[in-house]
């Protein structure tokens, strides 16, 4: 098998991990390396499902011996098997670098004898990269659940982010669906991961004088509506374990049906595409808005509504209060208005240190009001014509193809691509304000 075609393998196989991100490293190239990872240097693309990518992204191996029920490379399943040598891996990635088509690489892979011999390989390829070609740009390697300790250090010093995936929301359906792996072997690696990325140095002196491990920290995937799990458990998860582990992102990837199994999913269904788009949503709110887990959801209200994003949704199950005085209410409450995002409120802060501010005001720093203006108030008056009532504002937040699809009780599918998105909503996707 010729290397293209190894290349065309492996690179498909690769699409169904979303756990790679370019951000949080910043070491740069010296006049004896080549490329780097500040943010200048690290160019984004978009993919055909709309996510970010700027990274070759690639399987080691997709000739893998455990028998995950929800994967496409599982051992039982019937489909093409390619390997790379750690030297071709290498090669092809200096390769597409000069060319300037990517600025780094993410490397995962199936497990090829043993989780040992495959992080082995991938810890020789990243060694020629290093070593051999100089090679200073991101690099994003995906720890081998199951390997030696010392493997995984090793592997943590010749990459910038380290991510192992959890994959499936709970104990009992990491059994059920994979068994060939353990709670255990996946918590024990992200531990570890936590503990050397805590030890590097934190002095500017020393950080260019010292190795430093997995400098852009570690992530992990969680894979969504292949198990019965609610959207609560997924979220509680996630906020677990960026508080235990210190992770930058939990990815959430939409189960896409690829194995004709009674515990899965039907062939036939559609990934929960909406559904993953409200937990990134919600997990957006864990991270920069201060909300708790247990705010958005509970064991009654276990899932997210579909038709309003979580924040619009948690002002609704909170109108007792709203509406909120933004000429004097605290930077807490006013990351909780629907439509208020950190940069938006940032300015609301300064600019009413000035004098008080009104609906024009607001229009005037930049503030979008689409969403805000029912759940506010401006000296004591709210916004002419709005009934504050549950059920009116519910309608009025919800889009027109959302509306239609309440009505008719029923909602569509996400699409990635409206027809025609508001200038507010084309915002909102780009910068995640909520």
């Amino acid at each position: 098998m010729d290397l293209y075609e190894k290349l065309r393998i492996l690179t498909d196989s690769a699409k169904y991990d979303v756990a790679c991100t370019s951000s949080g490293s910043s070491s740069s190239g010296t006049g004896a390396r080549i490329g780097n990872t500040v943010s200048c240097g690290i160019c984004h693309t978009f993919a055909a499902d709309g996510r970010c990518v700027s990274l070759l992204k690639v399987l080691m191996s997709n000739a893998c011996v455990y028998d995950c029920l929800y994967c496409v490379n599982r051992v039982s399943n019937d489909v093409e098997r390619a390997t790379f040598t750690p030297r071709e891996l290498a090669d092809l990635t200096i390769g597409f670098y000069k060319r300037n088509f990517i600025e780094g690489l993410f490397l995962s892979s199936g497990v090829v004898k043993n989780p040992d011999y495959t992080c082995e390989r991938m810890i020789e390829s990243l060694r020629i990269l290093r070593e051999d070609y100089g090679f200073g740009g991101y690099v994003h390697a995906k720890a081998i659940p199951g390997a030696d300790s010392r493997l995984i250090e090793r592997l943590g010093c010749l990459a910038d982010r380290m991510s192992v995936n959890i994959e499936l929301p709970s104990h009992e359906s990491l059994r059920l669906l994979a068994p060939d792996k353990s709670r255990e072997s996946i918590l024990k690696p992200m531990g570890l991961i936590k503990e050397r990325i805590a030890e590097n140095p934190r002095s500017p002196a020393l950080r260019s004088r010292a190795q430093r491990f997995a400098p852009a920290g570690q992530s992990t995937q969680l894979i969504v509506g292949a198990t019965p799990e609610s959207d609560y458990r997924i979220l509680s998860l996630a906020a677990a374990m960026y508080q235990k582990y210190a992770l930058k992102r939990v990815f959430y990837s939409a189960y896409i049906p690829v194995a004709d199994n009674p515990l899965l999913p039907a062939v036939t269904a559609k990934p929960p595409l909406l559904r993953e788009h409200r937990l990134y949503q919600a997990d957006w709110l864990l991270r920069f808005y201060g909300f708790e887990a247990d705010e958005l959801l509970d064991e009654t209200h276990c899932n997210f509504n579909e038709y309003v994003d979580p924040k619009c949704n948690w002002a609704l199950n909170h109108l007792d209060r709203f509406p909120v005085e933004v000429n004097t209410a605290d930077r807490e409450m006013l990351l909780r208005v629907p439509g208020f995002g950190v940069t938006g409120v940032r300015r609301i802060l300064q600019a009413r240190r000035a004098g008080k501010l009104s609906f024009d005001g607001l229009k005037k720093l930049g503030v979008t009001l689409k969403r805000a203006r029912y759940f506010i108030t401006c000296s004591g008056k709210a916004a002419p014509g709005l009934v504050f009532e549950h059920e009116s504002i519910l309608r009025a937040l919800m889009s027109d193809s959302c509306l239609a699809a309440y009505e008719s009780g029923g909602y569509e599918q996400l699409s990635l691509f409206s027809p025609r998105p508001d200038r507010e909503d084309t915002v909102k996707c780009l910068t995640g304000q909520l």
